[in-house]
């Protein structure tokens, strides 16, 4: 079964699923356009807004947790943008690990966690795929 057909089966899967848990199936033509538009509209927005603030949010929360964490404050920005660099080299090695198999997919996933450690300013974040030093 190709990634297209069970995307499709759960696509009309979850369509069920609204259709039957709101009553949907009920409705005439014009109230179904009128709910499918509204349910459009809600769930595009949901997604425009976190894509938008949830980064900057997540920069803002690993900035506190440094703080509570260390002590000394650390510019989230440049801390989020360490993050970044550290992790898109792991994304970039598990992109790589193009195995269909499970285990490669496991692997590649294990690989993806990091350490942060402060020592005398710096913020070092190691990955298996390589690491990122930035001096604050």
């Amino acid at each position: 079964m190709s990634y297209s057909d069970s995307f499709s089966k759960w696509l009309k899967l979850k369509i069920y699923q609204i259709e039957v848990t709101f009553s949907v199936y009920i409705f005439t033509p014009v109230e179904k356009f009128i709910f499918w538009s509204v349910f459009f509209l809600l769930t595009s927005l949901t997604m425009i807004a976190t894509i938008l603030y949830l980064p900057r949010h997540l920069a803002f929360i690993i900035g506190r947790a440094w703080f509570y964490m260390n002590g000394d404050s650390a510019d989230a920005a440049d801390l989020s943008k360490c993050i970044a660099a550290a992790f898109s080299r792991t994304w970039a090695a598990f992109a790589n690990n193009s195995g269909a198999n499970s285990t490669g997919v496991i692997g590649a996933l294990s690989s993806a966690t990091a350490a942060v450690t402060s020592t005398a300013g710096n913020i070092a974040i190691e990955t298996v795929a390589g690491s990122a030093k930035m001096e604050l």
